[in-house]
């Protein structure tokens, strides 16, 4: 809905009219009475541009973005994609993490330590909580959870 600024009317099928000032340069012949003449002059016209109401724009299907229009939608899908394969690479270092973590137990265990070094596990959750914040600290004790044990 647009509001005419002139009339203060508001209404959605409002035409709006955008004043136009144009210079020409014309050249006339005139013919009065008995004689006739030419002149050339430069005048200044005002007109008014009228342009078309705009409609209200339709929702876009845009699936499952959550987006008004198809720009939107679009760039929305471009980023799912590129986070996807994101996650594809972060799963694989957790699994990566996960197999070198065995191998550290089973040296740990095979030379008659511990399973788990609490001290090494401190570095990591401070090093992630560093990091990330407060959620750094719960990721990190998902890592570490899903790294112990395997053994």
């Amino acid at each position: 809905m647009k509001t005419d600024p002139t009339t203060g009317d508001s209404s959605a099928d409002t035409a709006t009219a955008t004043p136009t000032t144009t210079t020409t340069t014309a050249t006339a012949t005139a013919t009065a009475g008995t004689g006739t003449g030419t002149g050339t002059g430069t005048g200044t016209v005002t007109t008014a541009a009228t342009t078309a109401p705009t409609a209200p724009t339709a929702p876009v299907d845009t699936g499952t973005t959550g987006a008004r229009t198809g720009e939107a939608a679009a760039l929305i899908g471009d980023a799912r994609t590129r986070i996807d394969t994101l996650d594809d690479r972060i799963i694989g270092l957790v699994q990566e993490r996960m197999a070198v973590s065995a191998v550290i137990q089973e040296a740990r265990i095979t030379s008659g330590g511990r399973r788990v070094s609490l001290s090494r596990e401190m570095e990591i959750l401070g090093r992630y909580r560093e990091a990330l914040g407060r959620p750094g600290t719960a990721l990190a004790m998902t890592l570490l959870e899903l790294s112990r044990g395997r053994v």
